[in-house]
């Protein structure tokens, strides 16, 4: 079983793309399933989502904080006490919006060992795209181009007919070309 945190702010979709994964895994004949976290939570705040994909049957339910993947949508969480209560498994993936290509220093997420680390502009991408809701760029299915290219957990494939599933017409086609865009630029730096 892979499991996978998405960490971002209140409106920019991480919990639109746990379930996005959550349907591009079941696109690639995998098991999945995706749930939030977030209480009185406002835009802007910190949200975590959660996901978990295997090619059996996932009995396992509820949140977890031990991850192979973490999806950070936003790079100021590394900074912050909020994104300290995860932690990442050895050969664990951090997959990062930033505009830099340089791995992160000093960052409070915990992890276990070796990990790789993949960066990608989804804010840029989704600014390009025209992808801004109230002020705030929504970065979520750029970040899922990144998941897919950095873990190969679902294809390229899956994610962009999940994409276009959930958003449909024209944003879907948006959407799915920012998701394309991600995937192209995404980057291992560590």
């Amino acid at each position: 079983m892979y499991e996978i945190v998405f960490v971002g702010r209140g409106g920019q979709g991480a919990v639109t793309a746990a379930n996005i994964l959550v349907e591009a895994a079941l696109i690639d004949g995998l098991q999945a399933q995706g749930f939030p976290f977030f209480g009185a939570e406002r835009r802007g705040a910190p949200v975590a989502a959660f996901s978990r994909v295997d090619d059996k049957p996932i009995l396992r339910h509820g949140m977890f904080n031990t991850a192979d993947a973490i999806v950070v949508l936003d790079n100021k969480l590394l900074n912050q006490d909020y994104i300290s209560q995860f932690k990442l498994r050895d050969k664990g993936v951090l997959v990062l919006n930033t505009p830099y290509n340089t791995p992160p220093r000093d960052f409070k997420l915990r992890v276990e060992g070796e990990y790789s680390v993949y960066v990608v502009n989804a804010t840029q991408i989704a600014l390009k795209h025209r992808l801004v809701i109230a002020g705030w760029p929504v970065v979520n299915t750029s970040m899922l181009g990144a998941l897919s290219k950095a873990t190969g957990i679902v294809s390229k494939k899956a994610v962009l007919e999940a994409v276009r599933r959930y958003f449909s017409g024209r944003i879907g086609e948006v959407n799915a070309k920012a998701t394309e865009d991600a995937y192209e630029l995404t980057v291992r730096v560590v």
